[in-house]
């Protein structure tokens, strides 16, 4: 049963078993999550979804890990973390959420530096931790394309 749990969790609900690009799939959902549940991007309820998915994600990742080996595919819980703190206190919009789901896929498949560092901490650690450095770094970067669009007079339309 506690496999069970731990897979269905650490899956998130079965999309880690996505035949293709598991990540990818989970990513799109949680961004798809952000931005069509206005009330989630308050950040009263967005740091707390956060923390909790992050120890849900360790303790299940860490089983997941045991099962199927060092940061298995199935494992997407990571990415929903990360993609909800890629998302964090940005301005709503699908163009905003676009830009955030991208900028997260990129640093977290480029994995630069401490991204990549901090993969390599063990078990379910290494698997959250480097997604959610990744999500930082994607919500730093939308928030510098949307200031210099700023100065464009260009309408981001939200």
């Amino acid at each position: 049963m506690r496999e069970f749990i731990a897979k269905f969790l650490g899956s998130c609900a079965g999309l880690g078993f996505f035949p293709y690009a598991p990540g990818t799939v989970t990513s799109l959902a949680a961004a798809i999550v952000f931005i069509t549940i206005p009330s989630f991007s308050a950040l009263e309820i967005a740091v707390p979804a956060i923390a909790i998915v992050f120890a849900v994600g360790l303790w299940a990742s860490g089983i997941m890990e045991g099962i199927y080996g060092h940061d298995p595919s199935q494992v997407t819980i990571d990415e929903l973390a990360g993609q909800w703190v890629a998302l964090l206190l940005l301005p709503g919009g699908w163009v905003t959420a676009i830009l955030g789901f991208a900028a997260f896929r990129f640093f977290d498949i480029l994995k630069p530096e401490p991204v990549n560092i901090a993969q390599k901490l063990p078990g379910g650690w290494g698997i959250m931790v480097d997604d959610l450095l990744a999500g930082i770094y994607a919500n730093l970067s939308v928030r510098i394309v949307l200031w210099l669009l700023s100065f464009f007079s260009v309408a981001v339309p939200l």
